[in-house]
């Protein structure tokens, strides 16, 4: 639990450190100061040595209080141990191509994929549709800091914006919400046209009601077709996250042959309860935490990197 915390601490000191030794040559270069006037070198380094031990513990003062409010959150909801604290994500996204065999015949459409390329040891956590509005969900995520996304479909989510607004709001960096269509249906049954509506339909009422079109979108079902992808470009999708794993209260489903957890996969749940499945919104949270953390992954946020 540590480990971490001591790595970035390092860190973050040597490279304090290395600023605050250039800075004293760039004193010592410009030579010193009248007397009575501004301090001689040895002086304006020691001030900076002294301002870089103060940003290190104050740095790790925060990590260390962040780290024990997470491990009591863990105990408080359940889970066999706290999650892992992701990575700083990359510098740059990196470059997202449809994955191979889930291709159109359409060129520079948003690209299809279920893995997003990277080598950190993170998974991102992706809930669907809307049904269940369980506030006990908002609490454990916000309490857990477990970054998410949602990708919302009216049908359902109508009963009660207020519920996806607060949710939005509701941790330091906020929660994404995205495009899972008007009314849930099998795309590629549909027209062009009518493919049109669900998808831009579903743009402009997330714009009114939480002020921003997503950049991504996530067909019903995960079936697609040309037109599907020609129609979420048109009204501003960028891209179309699919998924490498299921979670449910009781078991997770896999898509790879391997039945593993891989560097960027995406894991796909629903906002359900327990008229429709073996358990809560924070059962499922409970186990699929579980089996990320004891594979050594962190849940970082999808839209850090996509």
């Amino acid at each position: 639990m540590t480990q971490g915390v001591h790595r970035s601490a390092r860190a973050l000191a040597a490279a304090l450190v290395v600023a605050a030794l250039a800075s004293a040559a760039a004193a010592c270069s410009g030579g010193t100061g009248p007397a009575g006037g501004a301090p001689g070198p040895a002086a304006a380094r020691q001030a900076k040595e002294r301002s870089a031990a103060g940003a290190l513990d104050t740095y790790v003062e925060k990590v260390r209080e962040q780290r024990s409010a997470r491990v009591a959150a863990a105990r408080k909801w359940g889970l066999a141990r706290p999650p892992l604290d992701a990575p700083a994500p990359p510098a740059a996204k990196p470059e997202i191509t449809t994955r191979k065999g889930f291709e159109t015949d359409g060129d520079d459409l948003p690209p299809v994929f279920t893995t997003v390329p990277t080598d950190q040891k993170v998974v991102f956590l992706t809930i669907d549709d809307g049904a269940e509005k369980d506030p006990d969900l908002l609490r454990m995520m916000n309490d857990l800091r477990i970054p998410y996304s949602a990708f919302l479909s009216d049908y359902v989510v109508s009963e009660n914006y207020g519920y996806f607004s607060r949710m939005q709001k509701s941790e330091e960096g906020g929660i994404a919400l995205h495009n899972h269509t008007l009314h849930h249906r099998y795309l590629p049954g549909l027209s062009y046209d009518e493919q049109h509506h669900e998808i831009c339909g579903m743009q402009d009422i997330m714009e009114k009601r939480f002020g921003k079109r997503p950049p991504l979108f996530r067909p019903p079902y995960g079936n697609y077709n040309e037109d599907t992808l020609r129609a979420a470009k048109s009204c501003g999708v960028k891209a179309v996250p699919l998924w490498a794993a299921e979670a449910f209260p009781d078991h997770m489903e896999w898509r790879e042959w391997d039945r593993d957890l891989h560097p960027g996969d995406i894991v796909l749940t629903h906002f359900r309860g327990k008229e429709e499945w073996k358990g809560t919104m924070p059962d499922m949270i409970r186990h699929v935490m579980d089996v990320i953390t004891a594979k050594g992954y962190a849940v970082a946020k999808l839209e850090d990197y996509v």
